[in-house]
């Protein structure tokens, strides 16, 4: 890269931190280990929120900035003029991303349209299973079994990010701004409908000096298929036996706290579901991705994690157990699992999120060449100049070795045997 480039990229992701400061407005979580002492009452601070976007390791600037420059070679001269219309649908996790996407694109390039619906990870891969909409998107990896009945269909990660504990306890005198600490065996005993108050003694102990009261947990979960759900479900799997025996992971599972007697469980839909549940549910707790507790100004919970540490999730606390899980992608696999992540500060419930697509789009009977093309190119711009759009949202840029391991994989995607990436 030449030095005029990185100059140049190296001030782009400088205007990123500008933006995230903005936009974050003053909402950052700030990680808690064994070896640092924290308030309860933490209140979080836009100076912090500029400090998480400023120290982003090396590592994710680099990610950003190699490509981008990349970017711009690869999709030089590409001027698409054919009107084309795309369809996705799927998961509620990276849907204000993919959004972003899809309004950045049609800035640059108005004769492609992309329209993105959120309606869970479970009807992303429904829909590009039946051949409904142009792509997919899950944040759960498909299995063997789901790969097989879509034949021809891949998939790459396009984003990562933490799914946050989040509650509402405001009206017990509890600011939102509290820092509530959990551990996998209280998360599973709460959605397993055995610790039904917020004073149990399970809660205190872990929670000194923080007044908890005798009021009931409204548990919430999500009712739909949902990727989210694999990666919080994963997580208790890994981390708790009692969990993995009696209810697993999956998109969608039998959530115990739902039949228990004195529990109460409730399911709503897609992230904003859960968020929104939770935010008008007074002593509620739930499991969305960050940005959504952010947006509706709820708690969020530090979880403890491999290491012991009490983490929350952050940017760089997202990064780091991206950089300690991921390992060296496959081009022809890309499904990650990056829960109860190694190292120090890593947040232990974060989750790769993908993008579903057919590798030859002529299998696809409503995905025309021209349709192809603009999807493919879409697709690199995504891994490339649209990370730019991801620490706004608090999603973390993809780490570099997997930008060039889904480039391998994008390189390959073709219409009847007719590559639609060259260069």
């Amino acid at each position: 890269m030449s030095n005029k480039n990185t100059k140049r990229n190296v001030g782009i992701v400088a205007l990123i931190v500008v933006i995230v400061a903005a936009i974050a407005g003053g909402y950052y979580f700030t990680s808690m280990n064994s070896t640092q002492s924290m308030s309860q009452t933490s209140v979080m601070s836009s100076e912090t929120s500029i400090m998480t976007s400023a120290t982003m390791s090396a590592t994710s600037i680099a990610s950003e900035t190699s490509s981008m420059a990349s970017a711009t070679s690869s999709m030089a001269g590409y001027q698409p003029t054919t009107p084309v219309s795309i369809l996705g649908a799927g998961a509620t996790f990276p849907q204000p991303l993919i959004q972003t996407w899809t309004v950045q694109y049609n800035k640059l390039y108005p004769a492609v349209t992309i329209s993105y619906s959120g309606i869970g990870s479970g009807g992303g891969i429904q829909q590009i299973t039946l051949k409904t909409v142009d792509f997919g998107a899950s944040d759960a990896p498909l299995s063997n079994a789901q790969l097989k009945a879509a034949s021809g269909l891949v998939l790459f990660p396009e984003t990562l990010g933490g799914v946050a504990i989040t509650y509402n306890l405001a009206a017990f005198g509890i600011s939102n701004n509290t820092v509530l600490h959990f551990t996998p065996q209280v998360i599973a005993g709460i959605y397993m409908g055995t610790i039904t108050k917020w004073n149990d003694p399970a809660l205190v102990a872990l929670n000194p000096g923080v007044p908890l009261r005798s009021a009931f947990i409204t548990v919430v979960h999500r009712s739909d298929g949902s990727g989210t759900t694999f990666a919080f479900t994963n997580f208790l799997s890994v981390t708790n036996a009692n969990w993995a025996a009696q209810v697993g992971y999956s998109t969608s599972v039998t959530w115990p706290v739902d039949t228990v007697l004195g529990a109460y469980g409730v399911g709503a839909k897609g992230n904003p579901g859960v968020a929104g549940t939770v935010l008008n549910t007074k002593g509620a707790i739930g499991y969305v991705d960050v940005i959504y507790a952010v947006s509706n100004h709820l708690g969020v919970g530090a979880v403890i994690n491999a290491a012991g540490n009490y983490i929350v999730p952050t940017l760089q606390t997202i990064l780091w157990a991206a950089q300690n899980a991921t390992g060296t992608p496959n081009p022809s696999d890309l499904r990650l699992h990056i829960v109860n992540a190694a190292g120090a500060q890593s947040y232990p419930i974060c989750t790769y999120t993908y993008i579903l697509v057919y590798k030859d789009m002529s299998a696809n009977p409503s995905t025309t060449k021209e349709k192809a093309e603009a999807l493919a190119h879409f697709l690199w711009w995504a891994i490339h100049d649209g990370q730019q759009y991801s620490t706004a949202l608090i999603y973390v840029p993809l780490p570099a070795n997997v930008v060039a391991a889904d480039e391998q994989l994008l390189m390959t995607l073709n219409y009847q045997g007719t590559p639609l990436l060259t260069g």
